[in-house]
């Protein structure tokens, strides 16, 4: 590896920064959409059975599973003529978009023949978004190897992404509503949801395209190393980088977690609550407070450390979820309260996990001589669309287990079932994830060391 501009370990330029930082709002415009409301578009307009559709999200991470180091050797054995990363954010941003917009596509065919269709479309939107995830969760690495200016873009990148969760948790039911003329639910509503996904995967793309045109590589790999790029070197950074290790295993956790809660909502609102019209409202409660303390998580960070940040914020989690547990879902002040602690909580988890894939590519190049970007997050990108899927998996056979029917008065059975899904299997997640993340080793400290070893050893040689 070699450092072609003194950015590459200082600071960068803010547009430089803003406009790699932007591109996750984009991005979670389209896979955000998928993560909170693709099972409920499935059973309630659609018309797949909740089993049928918790199989084809397993289906697909089988698929990724495949997919994601393929692509992310791939990605570090060749360049594009505009670099080695950003240059997929040009060449797939806009199949990705379409794809998505296919998703959200009720065709006229028999139940075989529809559920063939969704299978196509859902692993095509998949298969495109490793495309450009990957390539772009590598990027920042590629830019500087600063930590501290890694965790502040990180913190930006997290700061902008949640204004995207806010524009899908939030905005989703309100253009589906409007475009259908006011309709969740049902063949009314399947207009409202094609128009209102189309709209955000064009947003998307313009952003992705943005980033494309703003980010720099300052850091370039040695040609010779890309080339001896293989499939086999995954299982080879995996198996060395042990900061990796767990920080994958984490990654499963929270993102199955922030997955369960999100695609819960809409159930939850609807059916326990009785009142549809407050699903907006519910997913905008849980993405309110995290805009007072993700500014200040670089601080944070700094002043308590990555253990301390991490566990107390998985705790406020868990707070959060035995008040909603204790409350019936009619007494909504109670509810959104519980549930603002609770997916606060997660995602601030969720937001500062990603400031810590650039220590583990440290660590990687520390360990094996080589920054092998792609790769880490072929293997970060692959666990956590894993830990995505748990969001159709887990509560799609817990609906089908509890007796669940899209369009019917619900029995108290299912309804315990929802329940169990937004406040007990969140409880059980959130505490998973607190033992996990006690084994990840590495401190900011320990990753500056690391730095100054690699550049003493790039010197010595």
């Amino acid at each position: 590896m070699s450092n072609s501009n003194p950015n590459a370990t200082g600071l960068l330029p803010f547009r430089e920064r803003f406009g790699w930082s932007i591109g996750d709002l984009g991005q979670n415009l389209i896979i955000q959409t998928i993560s909170t409301y693709l099972l409920f578009f499935y059973t309630n307009v659609y018309g797949l059975p909740a089993a049928d559709a918790a199989t084809m999200f397993l289906v697909v991470r089988m698929i990724d599973a495949i997919n994601d180091p393929i692509v992310g050797t791939f990605v570090d054995g060749h360049n594009t003529r505009w670099g080695k990363y950003r240059g997929y954010l040009l060449i797939t941003t806009i199949p990705l978009a379409i794809m998505a917009t296919l998703c959200f596509i009720v065709p006229n065919f028999g139940s075989v023949g529809k559920l063939v269709y969704a299978y196509v479309t859902y692993v095509g939107m998949s298969l495109l978004y490793t495309t450009v995830n990957i390539p772009y969760g590598s990027l920042n690495a590629a830019m500087t190897r600063n930590n501290s200016e890694l965790i502040s873009m990180n913190s930006m990148r997290m700061f902008l992404a949640q204004i995207g969760g806010i524009l899908v948790t939030f905005g989703i039911p309100v253009f589906v509503k409007l475009y259908s003329g006011g309709y969740y639910s049902g063949v009314k509503a399947q207009r409202g949801w094609f128009l209102t996904m189309l709209s955000y995967a064009v947003l998307a793309a313009v952003i992705l395209l943005f980033t494309f045109s703003q980010s720099v590589e300052h850091i370039h790999m040695d040609t010779t190393q890309s080339a001896n790029i293989k499939v086999r070197d995954l299982f080879r950074q995996l198996k060395l980088n042990h900061p990796l290790q767990i920080l994958a295993g984490f990654f499963i956790v929270t993102f199955g977690l922030m997955s369960v809660t999100g695609a819960v909502g809409a159930y939850y609102m609807t059916y326990n609550a009785n009142d549809p019209d407050l699903m907006k409202w519910y997913n905008l409660i849980g993405l309110l407070p995290i805009f007072i303390v993700l500014p200040l998580q670089p601080k944070i960070s700094k002043k308590f450390g990555t253990q301390a940040l991490m566990q107390t914020s998985l705790l406020v989690s868990i707070i959060g979820s035995v008040m909603m547990f204790l409350s019936p879902a009619t007494n909504i002040a109670l509810t959104f309260i519980g549930h603002a602690l609770q997916n606060s909580g997660i995602l601030f988890a969720e937001t500062y996990e990603w400031a810590l894939v650039p220590q583990t590519i440290t660590y990687g190049e520390w360990k094996t001589g080589r920054r092998e970007n792609g790769i880490v997050n072929a293997i970060v990108g692959f666990f956590f669309k894993f830990g995505m899927a748990l969001g159709g998996i887990i509560p799609g056979y817990v609906l089908s287990a509890f007796g669940f029917a899209a369009g019917q008065t619900q029995t108290a059975h299912s309804l315990l079932g929802i329940k169990i899904l937004a406040t007990i299997v969140p409880i059980i997640l959130t505490v998973l994830a607190m033992i996990v993340f006690y084994f990840y080793r590495l401190t900011n400290e320990k990753v500056e060391q690391l730095n100054r070893e690699i550049e003493a050893r790039k010197q010595a040689n």
